[in-house]
């Protein structure tokens, strides 16, 4: 699909038109200059007095046909640049929004926004005290988000007040992310970090020094300036890929590092590839007192585990978590994903029909997302996915499954490429909620990340100002660079708590 854009000069409107393009059509592309072979030309007419009137036209190539919106709003006069452009991004995404519905037919309820944390929204005005009838109004006039959706925002940011009630002032501490990249296969969707560890020994014990190296040095930084840490999130890859005893070692080094490790409120260990575990490795984990794990079947459609490579069994996954019940494991935490190729309600009722039969404490509900560099993606054609309006019938049946369980939700996010514009809800029984996956979505605290691929996020506690750092992904350059990589992260981290 080859848009024509007439009447915008101004390069900074090229991105926001593409992104609400993607959300109607399947790798648009969007031009500022003339197009022979444009599929659809919309004309901008953009008028500044005391409003802003912005009018789109849509003409459609080959057809007589052209539609129209308009939009008004009071403007409000700045010497700022980028709220003036902001005014005017405002503006012209509503109408653009407007003409490609009609065109299309799709109505979008997450309106013009194209961001990943819709809920940050919602707390910058629960913390500037705005009501909240105000702040319902605004959501719909400023961004077109349908009531669906704001009262599922709604009841998460209820939910995560409720759960942390100091959410707004961690600020002073930090949260742990330790990146392990190796897994028993990579699955089709997957762009994490995750190499096959199969044969890979050498790699392993070379990037678990590093790993050892880092957290040593963040642990006494921490220590240094009194610093607390509020949660610890062990992710990859799958952390529990590696050899029991290596995560006895690793465990251990963390008590030693980090500060107050017993009062860290919640340390999470994904192990999330029901192949992974064993006895043993639940024995470590009772040890040191980890009862948080994710065990993540996706699917219980035997036929699509195979098909996305994920290379072990539904049995597996069933008899794992059956085993981690056993021997301590009090909070667990399941994925599935809306969407997976060849599946159609009838396939997700039967996943959570299983589901049923075990009812973890949280559930994460994924929309699949085709990301750039996964497999899916580069090969399309191989994975047949359900059409939008099926994939929302899937997202109304998991919200209502969870709520006839008792499950809550309590964190959302989205994602570019996401089928049917949707969303993934982590959901959970009271008091079981994941505290990581509310701190990091709202960005309330910075998040220092070890290990391969593991993204740091410093939030400046003075400004909020968010600095990103990432450790190479590749395990070969993590292992040459770790001390490198970890010297920067303490400079950061030295301006921000200075």
């Amino acid at each position: 699909m080859n848009i024509q854009i007439n009447g915008l000069n101004d390069e900074r409107f090229q991105r926001p038109l593409q992104l609400i393009a993607n959300l109607f059509f399947e790798e648009p592309k969007v031009f500022r200059e003339h197009l022979e072979d444009a599929d659809i030309i919309i004309d901008f007419h953009l008028d500044i007095d005391k409003k802003i009137k912005s009018e789109a036209v849509l003409s459609i190539k080959y057809k007589a046909e052209q539609i129209h919106a308009k939009f008004e709003k009071e403007f409000i006069p700045s010497n700022n640049e980028k709220e003036r452009f902001k005014q005017l991004k405002n503006a012209i995404s509503h109408v653009y929004l407007n003409v490609l519905q009609d065109y299309s037919g799709i109505r979008q309820k997450w309106g013009i926004l194209t961001g990943i944390r819709p809920t940050k929204l919602l707390h910058k005005s629960r913390r500037e005290g705005i009501n909240k009838e105000v702040t319902r109004n605004k959501l719909k006039e400023d961004y077109q988000i349908t009531d669906e959706k704001i009262d599922l925002m709604e009841r998460i940011v209820d939910r995560q007040l409720s759960v942390i009630p100091d959410l707004y002032d961690l600020k002073h501490e930090v949260s742990i992310y330790i990146g392990i990249p190796f897994c028993p296969t990579k699955c089709a969707y997957c762009t994490f970090p995750a190499y096959a560890i199969l044969g890979k020994q050498g790699r392993v014990d070379s990037f678990l020094a590093g790993l050892h190296y880092e957290i040593q040095e963040v642990g006494r930084w921490l220590k240094e300036k009194g610093i607390g840490i509020t949660t610890i999130y062990y992710g990859g890859g799958t952390p529990t890929s590696i050899t029991a005893e290596e995560m006895n070692a690793l465990y251990e080094e963390m008590y030693r590092s980090f500060p107050n490790v017993k009062s860290v409120r919640e340390i999470t260990v994904e192990a999330g590839r029901p192949d992974t575990i064993s006895p043993e490795k639940l024995e470590v984990l009772n040890k040191w007192n980890i009862d948080r794990i994710s065990i993540n079947p996706q699917s219980y459609i035997q036929e699509t585990l195979q098909a996305i490579g994920r290379h072990h069994t539904v049995e597996e996954t069933i008899d794992k978590y059956h085993l981690a019940r056993e021997m301590g494991m009090s909070n667990i935490n399941m994925d599935l994903i809306i969407g997976l190729p060849g599946e159609t309600v009838n396939e997700f009722q039967y996943t959570l029909d299983e589901t049923k039969k075990l009812l973890p404490e949280s559930l994460t509900v994924h929309t699949l997302s085709f990301k750039r560099a996964s497999e899916m993606t580069k090969n399309k054609e191989k994975y047949k996915v359900a059409d939008r309006e099926e994939i929302e019938r899937m997202m109304r049946l998991a919200e209502m499954w969870t709520t006839e369980q008792g499950y809550e939700p309590y964190y959302l996010y989205r994602q570019k490429n996401i089928l049917g514009n949707l969303e993934n809800v982590g959901y959970a029984f009271p008091n079981q909620e994941s505290l990581y996956n509310i701190i990091i979505m709202e960005e309330v605290q910075t998040i220092i990340g070890i290990g391969c691929g593991a993204a740091s996020k410093f939030i400046d506690p003075k400004t909020g100002k968010i600095t990103q750092f990432a450790n190479p992904k590749e395990p070969n350059a993590y292992n040459l660079g770790f001390k490198d990589y970890t010297e920067k992260k303490i400079n950061i981290l030295n301006e921000l708590f200075s």
